[in-house]
């Protein structure tokens, strides 16, 4: 169904048609907590006015700082869907330029220059994640028969190539205020520090508001959104806009993502759990979910999933009822999984936790020697060659379970070994291939509860 809507701007009509959408009115996600503050800060009434009456463009930005995006990012990402699912325009700009540059927001100390082939590479990175979860989210989690407006994935890069220093500074550089670049927090906080800050990262804040002056001359985008820490870099922004375009721009922020302790997740807190499948397996991303305490799995439902506030209210209340079920927990690790890492990777995480913690041996033999060493935490991959008459002594001296053969008969004897997730306590018995080899050609072996290694056989 299409609606005509006419928006009064000054003195001229604009009369726009778009598709029904529901929740269209992006504002409405503040009940999810979603939101933090908007940008001017009367401007919400004004807001909801423009998000109701056109389909509006949505950008945020990523810095390709690294060659995958982390769950700290992932809010963003899924701000971005929101959009799209009310029928915005959203756009992914990945910061190839300014990424050379440095965002000083939120760090203490000045980022590492970055050589043009590690950008370009964690460029492509950064690209896939996008593509990624975009294109599932469509696939496994949108309902409506609606079509979605593609997001748009942009290279900063591609405009400051054909632009001088001189261009940049000269134009953009003339509406921004000293005294008012000086004054942002992240500015002071490190103008205040030891280390001080470097000119190069201090035009950060120059060079995106210049991305976004870019996106609204070209794309016609209205509105920014970024964590709490880009509310500097928005209003930068916003300001560039105001006095060269004379037009009304709008900045959103989001809540950062934190430990239960209030720990930020990201990777320079050295706790980042990646969106890539080679640096996070689909198994510890899925794992990382599930593991939520139940003082914070109903805000993450509310925040990483798109099920309804009143199915999240009927699944608590659930977990109240049988909290040892972990309804929400296991809720909120499939829907995430699913949209990060689509059907296949939800299957293989959840087929992989049914291998560590039920020990079934049909999963474990499904899967490659490389990915059980991952499932087992780094579990030592030992090839042996078969030998007549070998014994499980013989074995678990070949692998190295054991530092002497006293120690080996001991723990063997005293029940502390497996195979396959068996008990084995006859140091003397001989390996039955038969029996204790895996259909990926494999053996288990465990020592004690957490000490694993594996046996790839050459047959």
């Amino acid at each position: 169904m299409f609606i005509k809507y006419v928006l009064n701007h000054g003195k001229t009509g604009v009369i726009c048609y778009y598709r029904h959408y529901s929740n269209r009115n992006i504002l409405k996600l503040k009940e999810r907590g979603m939101f933090e503050d908007i940008f001017p800060d009367n401007a919400a009434n004004t807001v909801t006015d423009v998000l109701n009456a056109c389909p509006q463009t949505v950008y945020a930005g990523f810095d390709p700082t690294a060659n995958s995006l982390h769950v700290g990012n992932l809010l963003i990402l899924i701000n971005l869907l929101h959009w799209q699912r009310g029928g915005h325009q959203p756009i992914a700009v990945v910061g190839g330029a300014t990424a050379k540059i440095g965002d000083p927001s939120g760090r203490s100390t000045e980022r590492e220059q970055l050589a043009k082939s590690f950008v370009n590479e964690n460029i492509q990175g950064l690209v896939k994640n996008i593509t990624t979860i975009f294109n599932n989210h469509e696939k496994y989690l949108w309902k409506n028969n609606e079509s979605l407006k593609p997001v748009r994935i942009l290279n900063n890069e591609s405009w400051y190539q054909v632009m001088s220093p001189i261009e940049l500074i000269g134009g953009a550089g003339r509406h921004l205020r000293m005294g008012t670049l000086l004054s942002r927090s992240s500015v002071q906080s490190r103008l205040q520090s030891a280390s001080g800050m470097s000119f190069t990262e201090f035009s950060y804040q120059l060079f995106q508001a210049y991305d976004w002056l870019h996106l609204f001359k070209n794309y016609q985008c209205s509105f920014q959104v970024g964590g709490n820490d880009q509310m500097g870099n928005i209003m930068s922004g916003h300001e560039l806009i105001s006095k060269d375009c004379n037009k009304p721009v709008y900045g959103l922020t989001l809540p950062l993502v934190t430990t239960e302790i209030g720990d930020k997740f990201g990777k320079s807190a050295g706790n980042a759990v990646w969106l890539d499948e080679k640096k996070t397996s689909e198994f510890t991303f899925y794992q990382f979910w599930i593991r939520q305490p139940d003082s914070e799995v109903e805000k993450f439902l509310k925040l990483f999933t798109f099920d309804t506030i009143g199915s999240i209210s009927d699944l608590m209340r659930q977990h109240k009822e049988k909290p040892e079920l972990r309804l929400p927990q296991k809720r909120l690790a499939e829907q995430v999984t699913l949209l990060v890492h689509g059907e296949d990777g939800l299957v293989k995480a959840k087929k992989a936790s049914e291998a560590l913690y039920e020990g079934n041996v049909v999963v474990i033999g499904e899967m490659n020697p490389k990915e059980v060493s991952q499932l087992f935490h780094g579990a030592t991959i030992v090839e042996i060659l078969p030998e007549a008459g070998q014994s499980i002594l013989d074995l678990t001296m070949k692998v190295g379970c054991f530092p002497t053969k006293q120690d080996a008969t001991r723990i063997i004897s005293a029940g502390g070994f497996y195979i396959n997730q068996q008990r084995v306590n006859n140091p003397s018995e001989v390996i039955n291939l038969d029996v204790q080899r895996l259909k990926n050609n494999i053996s288990l072996l465990r020592v004690g509860k957490r000490n694993y290694y594996i046996v790839k056989w050459l047959l």
